[in-house]
């Protein structure tokens, strides 16, 4: 058992590796939660039948830093001409154990927030447009693939589940100082802060964690959402009339596109405290693995470092983990691809990253 475990851990974490060679993500960090993994005993492993897990868990970033590729466009905050978006993210994550194997857990996540620039509002002024809801609730089932009774070192989980598209995709906020007269228009916020993405997707997640004693254990997280929604119609035009270019390469609505995260590290337990260090690579692909690619994103990809720690009782976790920027990348996009074709001239358009990412949060088994 101890052998066939570590064989398939072993091909877990290979096949996470490779599949990040392919993918890539934008300016906004990709999920909220998963700080669970970094314990050195599972909080669900020995979960009796019928208990539930309530997590709330609260993220915070700030995207200010433009790239173009891995190259910092650093005369954008110099100048002033940055946008900068705030995002606070409240999650909260019911889950029911139907027995210490079985799971299934609901997510609603609420959203606010708040986006500032010039180029959006005439180019002269800073103002700022906003978004507040819920987002897309998301339903996932879990299994453990080994029997937590007999499997004490360690354990692999997989989930399976769908993304609704419950969060508004066509939040409206007024853009100033546009138009033939300097007025305020009505439209459709940028993509980066909309509530929703429109489409129904599907989730793939493996959780993996492995204790090497019994304080210190290594753990791994693969997360990959399918999005075959192609586009949602929703003009990136921000109240205005989109141009001969943006129809051209398609970039004249919004895409909805995949999404991934990779976490590895290895935890230590200190009495209730659980102190996790490790790595975290989010993902947002140039072309979606089901379905077309069409539409305005802005794909890329963040690679971090993820510190965190862990105080625990046996019904109560506290938690905060804190990614830290290493490594952004801005890729082209689909239509900075077909633009660069059309015209024989590179484009490759920019994303504002954010340095770190906050998350804090507590759990309840009850």
């Amino acid at each position: 058992m101890k052998t066939t475990f570590k064989v398939l851990l072993f091909s877990l974490l290979i096949i996470i590796i490779t599949q990040t060679n392919i993918l890539a993500q934008g300016c906004v960090a990709i999920r909220s939660t998963g700080g669970l993994c970094s314990m050195d005993e599972h909080p669900d492993s020995l979960a009796p039948q019928g208990s539930w897990l309530f997590n709330s868990n609260s993220r915070y970033f700030k995207s200010f830093r433009h790239f173009v590729g891995k190259a910092e466009q650093y005369q954008r905050i110099a100048l002033g001409t940055n946008v900068i978006n705030h995002s606070y993210t409240q999650d909260l994550t019911l889950t029911r154990n139907f027995n210490n194997r079985w799971s299934l857990a609901l997510d609603v996540p609420m959203i606010y927030n708040e986006r500032s620039s010039l180029y959006e509002h005439g180019g002269s002024q800073r103002q700022s447009t906003y978004a507040f809801g819920v987002g897309d609730v998301s339903l996932t089932g879990y299994v453990w693939l080994f029997d937590p009774k007999k499997s004490h070192n360690g354990n692999i989980q997989i989930g399976l589940g769908l993304k609704l598209p419950t969060g508004n995709d066509n939040v409206q906020s007024y853009f100033y100082n546009v138009g033939p007269y300097g007025s305020k228009r009505l439209g459709p916020v940028d993509q980066s802060i909309q509530l929703g993405d429109g489409g129904t997707g599907i989730i793939t997640e493996a959780n993996a964690y492995y204790n090497i004693t019994h304080k210190f254990g290594i753990y791994g997280m693969f997360y990959y959402l399918i999005s075959p929604t192609d586009v949602n119609g929703i003009s990136t035009a921000r109240g205005g009339v989109p141009t001969a270019t943006a129809i051209a390469n398609t970039s004249d609505v919004m895409s909805v596109p995949d999404q991934g995260l990779v976490r590895l590290g290895g935890s230590l337990a200190i009495s209730h405290f659980d102190l996790s260090a490790g790595f975290r690579y989010e993902v947002q692909p140039v072309r979606d693995l089901i379905g077309g690619s069409d539409g305005f994103r802005r794909p890329g990809r963040i690679f971090s470092g993820e510190p965190g720690v862990t105080f625990r009782t046996k019904k109560v976790s506290v938690y905060a983990i804190v990614p830290i920027a290493i490594i952004r990348d801005r890729t082209q996009s689909v239509p900075d691809l077909r633009t660069t074709q059309l015209t024989g001239i590179t484009a490759h358009g920019d994303a504002a990253f954010a340095d770190y990412t906050v998350n804090i949060g507590v759990s309840f088994k009850f």
